[in-house]
């Protein structure tokens, strides 16, 4: 697949994960300093691991909020809960990475992802009322 090829397929994966409105924010927000990174990731990660058939988007969705919370990026955390939800995962199912990812990577790291999915879900109106997590 040509680099050209690689980050159209991205950018499709990219648009279908994180929603239109996300990636058209992020293009608009595209500096010459940013561009080039900006290209990388949509040819590299969007288009030639996403695009990727060994794995489903529900699994790699479960895959990328373990390695968030693990790393504590919790700037990137609410951004792929709410592409977890377009992949197809329920709240319960968020818990359950963040819970299994918490005996892993730490019970303050899941703390945290808790803490950013809940009010993310919330959000999204995924379960009833949410309270601010405290």
């Amino acid at each position: 697949m040509s680099e050209q090829d690689s980050y159209e397929a991205g950018m499709a994966v990219r648009r279908e994960v994180l929603g239109d409105e996300h990636v058209d924010r992020a293009v608009a927000g595209t500096t010459e300093f940013t561009a080039p990174f900006q290209e990388y990731i949509t040819r590299s990660a969007w288009g030639a691991v996403w695009t990727r058939d060994g794995l489903d988007r529900r699994t790699r969705s479960c895959i990328t909020l373990a390695v968030l919370t693990a790393l504590h990026c919790h700037d990137e955390l609410a951004m792929h809960v709410r592409a977890a939800v377009r992949n197809g995962l329920t709240a319960a199912e968020i818990g359950e990475v963040l819970l299994h990812t918490g005996v892993y990577a730490g019970v303050p790291a899941a703390n945290a992802a808790f803490a950013i999915a809940q009010r993310t879900l919330g959000e999204l109106g995924e379960f009833g009322d949410v309270a601010e997590p405290g």
